[in-house]
């Protein structure tokens, strides 16, 4: 990525609802245009690494945190990104402005670039950076105000020493089939009603604890205390789990642990919660075990969103609704 290219197509007028503006190697074009070579090693094996950023009131929250990890990810997978940090977050501003958004989602992704056939990462000489700034929902409204239910997949999370969780990279297989159990099952049951959808799962490691969502982070309450995994139970270390820990539950006094727990010990707590840039706070209200798509045990948690959780989710929105939402 050369570095004039920063400022190319900023000209662009701001976006109609059907016509979004994305970031594509250093220009924007609408939704319609945006693309990337067939020989990108990104499309081609899954090789780059990527963000998932919320956009409120304008901000860009937790900036800086995101960018730290996005660098480190590249860093982990040998992929020279070329630009700064700060040159990076202008590209999302510009995108954000482009697209007049003032509460939405930044997907942004970098990519090993446009290469020949065969892994030889090294053929790639200018990796490709991709910037969509849009609207996200995850999960229904309905799902906020009585807990979501999940089911415990199967699939185990791929050991650490195989591709380390940590690294948010484009390979998101593992994941994916995970969640797949959870649709299959839901179609399999025949459920129609949104509140009762089975969207997301609970993974567990190769060892037997319990890792981390398809696409989110894990919380318990037990005893008024909160415990989550640590990061080498093989789980991404997310910004939304982070700033929970650091900040929520210091805002509302809440004990929080780091600890490796076994399914058994999950699915005895009092309250469970899910959190993700995109899923934000989200309650779990029953737990699902299943056999080949047929249910074997089912595990109620809560009668919607306990109160550690509610009070936890109350302070987060307080603080991304405010005049101050921290992008450091």
């Amino acid at each position: 990525m050369t570095q004039t290219s920063i400022s190319a197509g900023t000209s662009a007028s701001p976006s109609t609802p059907d016509k979004n503006l994305v970031w594509v190697n250093g220009a924007m074009h609408a939704k319609d245009e945006a693309a990337v070579s067939v020989f990108d090693h990104g499309l081609l094996y899954g090789d780059g690494v990527f963000e998932g950023i919320r956009i409120y009131r304008g901000r860009i929250f937790k900036a800086d945190q995101h960018m730290d990890r996005l660098y480190h990810c590249a860093k982990s997978i040998f992929l020279d990104i070329q630009i700064s940090k700060s040159e990076m977050i202008d590209i999302m501003r510009k995108c954000i402005a482009a697209n007049g958004i003032e509460d939405g989602y930044i997907r942004l992704v970098v990519t090993r670039g446009a290469g020949s056939l065969g892994l030889n990462p090294y053929s790639c000489p200018e990796p490709g950076i991709i910037c969509i700034a849009d609207q996200i929902q995850l999960y229904k409204p309905v799902m906020y105000e009585k807990g979501m239910r999940v089911v415990v997949a199967n699939r185990p999370k791929t050991p650490i020493a195989c591709l380390d969780p940590r690294v948010k990279s484009l390979n998101y297989l593992n994941n994916i089939l995970a969640k797949c159990e959870a649709i299959h099952l839901s179609k399999a049951l025949g459920i129609e009603k949104e509140e009762d959808l089975l969207l997301e799962v609970i993974m567990l490691n190769t060892e037997g604890h319990v890792s981390e969502g398809s696409g989110d982070n894990i919380f318990f309450a037990k005893n008024g205390e909160l415990f989550t995994p640590p990061t080498d139970a093989g789980i991404l270390e997310g910004i939304t789990r982070r700033f929970v820990m650091t900040t929520l539950c210091k805002d509302c006094n809440v004990p929080i642990h780091e600890k490796r727990f076994t399914l058994d010990e999950l699915l005895d707590a009092d309250e469970i919660f899910l959190t993700g840039s995109a899923a934000e706070i989200i309650a779990v209200r029953e737990a699902l075990q299943h056999d080949d798509l047929k249910v074997t045990s089912t595990h109620p948690i809560s009668d919607g969103e306990g109160p550690i959780t509610s009070k936890l989710r109350q302070r987060f929105r307080a603080i991304v609704t405010s005049d101050n939402v921290p992008e450091d």
